[in-house]
């Protein structure tokens, strides 16, 4: 049963992460981005626009985490999870190679997504082999 423990570590860290962070972004954006010394202002756009992230994200935290209490949705969440963080993470590292070194603190949110990421793919290889 090391496999299903593997999925469900994947599944909650993956679920909560992105519930925690989406829900930050949607709720509080302003104060969530000044702790990257970022300033959104009060531009209706760019708060609309960020806070649809924000609901996409805590959405897809919660079909992540679907995958643990209902199992015919865990192959599908953990697909989720990987793909999402995987796509944060490298989306990042172009950042890095188009835009330069952002805060430090995005630094380790790039890596801190990377490793769900790897996380999601070792469950998702382990799961896929024993399923």
């Amino acid at each position: 049963m090391k496999n299903a423990r593997l999925v469900k570590l994947a599944l909650s860290l993956s679920g909560v992460t992105a519930i925690a962070i989406g829900g930050a972004i949607l709720l509080v954006p302003a104060a969530f981005y000044a702790t990257y010394g970022i300033e959104l202002g009060s531009d209706a756009n760019l708060g609309s626009d960020i806070r649809a992230s924000g609901g996409a994200l805590l959405t897809t935290g919660l079909l992540m985490l679907a995958g643990l209490v209902v199992p015919r949705f865990t192959f599908a969440s953990i697909v989720i999870a990987a793909a999402v963080f995987l796509s944060y993470g490298l989306s990042r590292l172009a950042g890095v190679a188009m835009d330069g070194w952002p805060d430090s603190g995005l630094i380790w949110a790039g890596a801190f997504e990377l490793a769900i990421a790897a996380v999601s793919l070792l469950a998702l290889s382990r799961y896929r082999t024993t399923a």
